[in-house]
């Protein structure tokens, strides 16, 4: 497949490009820009600055890639946007390089799908297959494991973790960091359980969900002594579980927000 632009397209000759690439009318490719191989602007596409775009991702008309974060104290520092390949970047996503402040780079992983007028704000970590469903929304330095799905209209706070496999509901603000496999929702979320359909989609069986829900319960819904040493009873019976394991392992790694918990366990 041959390298194949447009003549409404403004390309920087300092652009590197694959070749296989398609740019489409009316699109704009910045002179730091790097394109893989198969790597297709659809049209009015807007890549600019230190941005990296892996082989084969699709982005869609008026995505907004590598602009200036949405930060004020940002002042033209060499930061870049890095995104893996087999992406689909759909129409007016925004995407943001990262800060000095941060980690000077905003990283995009591989198989992800960025619904219409998704924001990945300055120094984001996406993991791999994340669905980031139309209007949801990263504020900066946010990470997001694999597998995550995030519904529509959801807001995510600055410096939270979103846990692989986990699931945000639509219209959902999140203010703490949500477990791996969790499922939150609400105005602000709470913890309402596993994410159950996620966990099936990835083959776990009903012996594994059974010890997975067993386990929450102990964590999260008996308030019986102080959740810290709940933890610790969780780690120790469920020792060679590994998924709840993961669970247990992201709480004690705590971040800059609190976990999530159950609007019960709030009180």
């Amino acid at each position: 497949m041959a390298r194949d632009i447009h003549p409404t397209a403004v390309v920087d000759p300092e652009a590197r490009l694959g070749e296989s690439v398609k740019i489409g009318p009316y699109c704009i490719v910045g002179a730091g820009v790097t394109l893989g191989e198969e790597v297709e602007l659809v049209s009015h596409v807007s890549i600019v600055g230190n941005t990296t775009v892996g082989d084969g991702t699709v982005v869609y008309p008026f995505a907004a890639l590598g602009h200036p974060p949405q930060d004020l104290k940002y002042a033209g520092e060499p930061t870049t946007l890095e995104i893996g390949v087999a992406n689909r970047i759909r129409e007016h996503v925004t995407m943001h390089p990262g800060t000095i402040q941060g980690r000077g780079r905003t990283v995009v992983g591989d198989h992800n799908l960025f619904m219409a007028a998704t924001h990945v704000a300055h120094d984001c970590q996406i993991g791999n297959h994340v669905i980031m469903a139309n209007n949801a929304t990263l504020g900066g330095h946010v990470t997001v494991g694999d597998h995550a799905y995030l519904g529509g209209l959801s807001a995510v706070h600055q410096f939270v973790r979103i846990g692989p496999t986990a699931m945000v509901g639509g219209l959902t603000g999140v203010e703490g960091d949500v477990i791996p496999y969790g499922l939150v929702m609400g105005d602000r979320a709470t913890l309402a359980g596993l994410n159950l359909v996620g966990l099936r989609r990835r083959g776990v069986g009903p012996g594994d969900l059974r010890v997975m829900r067993n386990a929450f319960r102990q964590l999260f819904v008996d308030e019986r002594g102080a959740f810290a040493d709940r933890l610790l009873e969780v780690a120790e019976v469920y020792a060679d579980q590994p998924r709840v394991m993961e669970i247990v392992a992201f709480i004690k790694d705590r971040g800059n927000r609190e976990v999530i918990q159950p609007a019960a366990a709030k009180r």
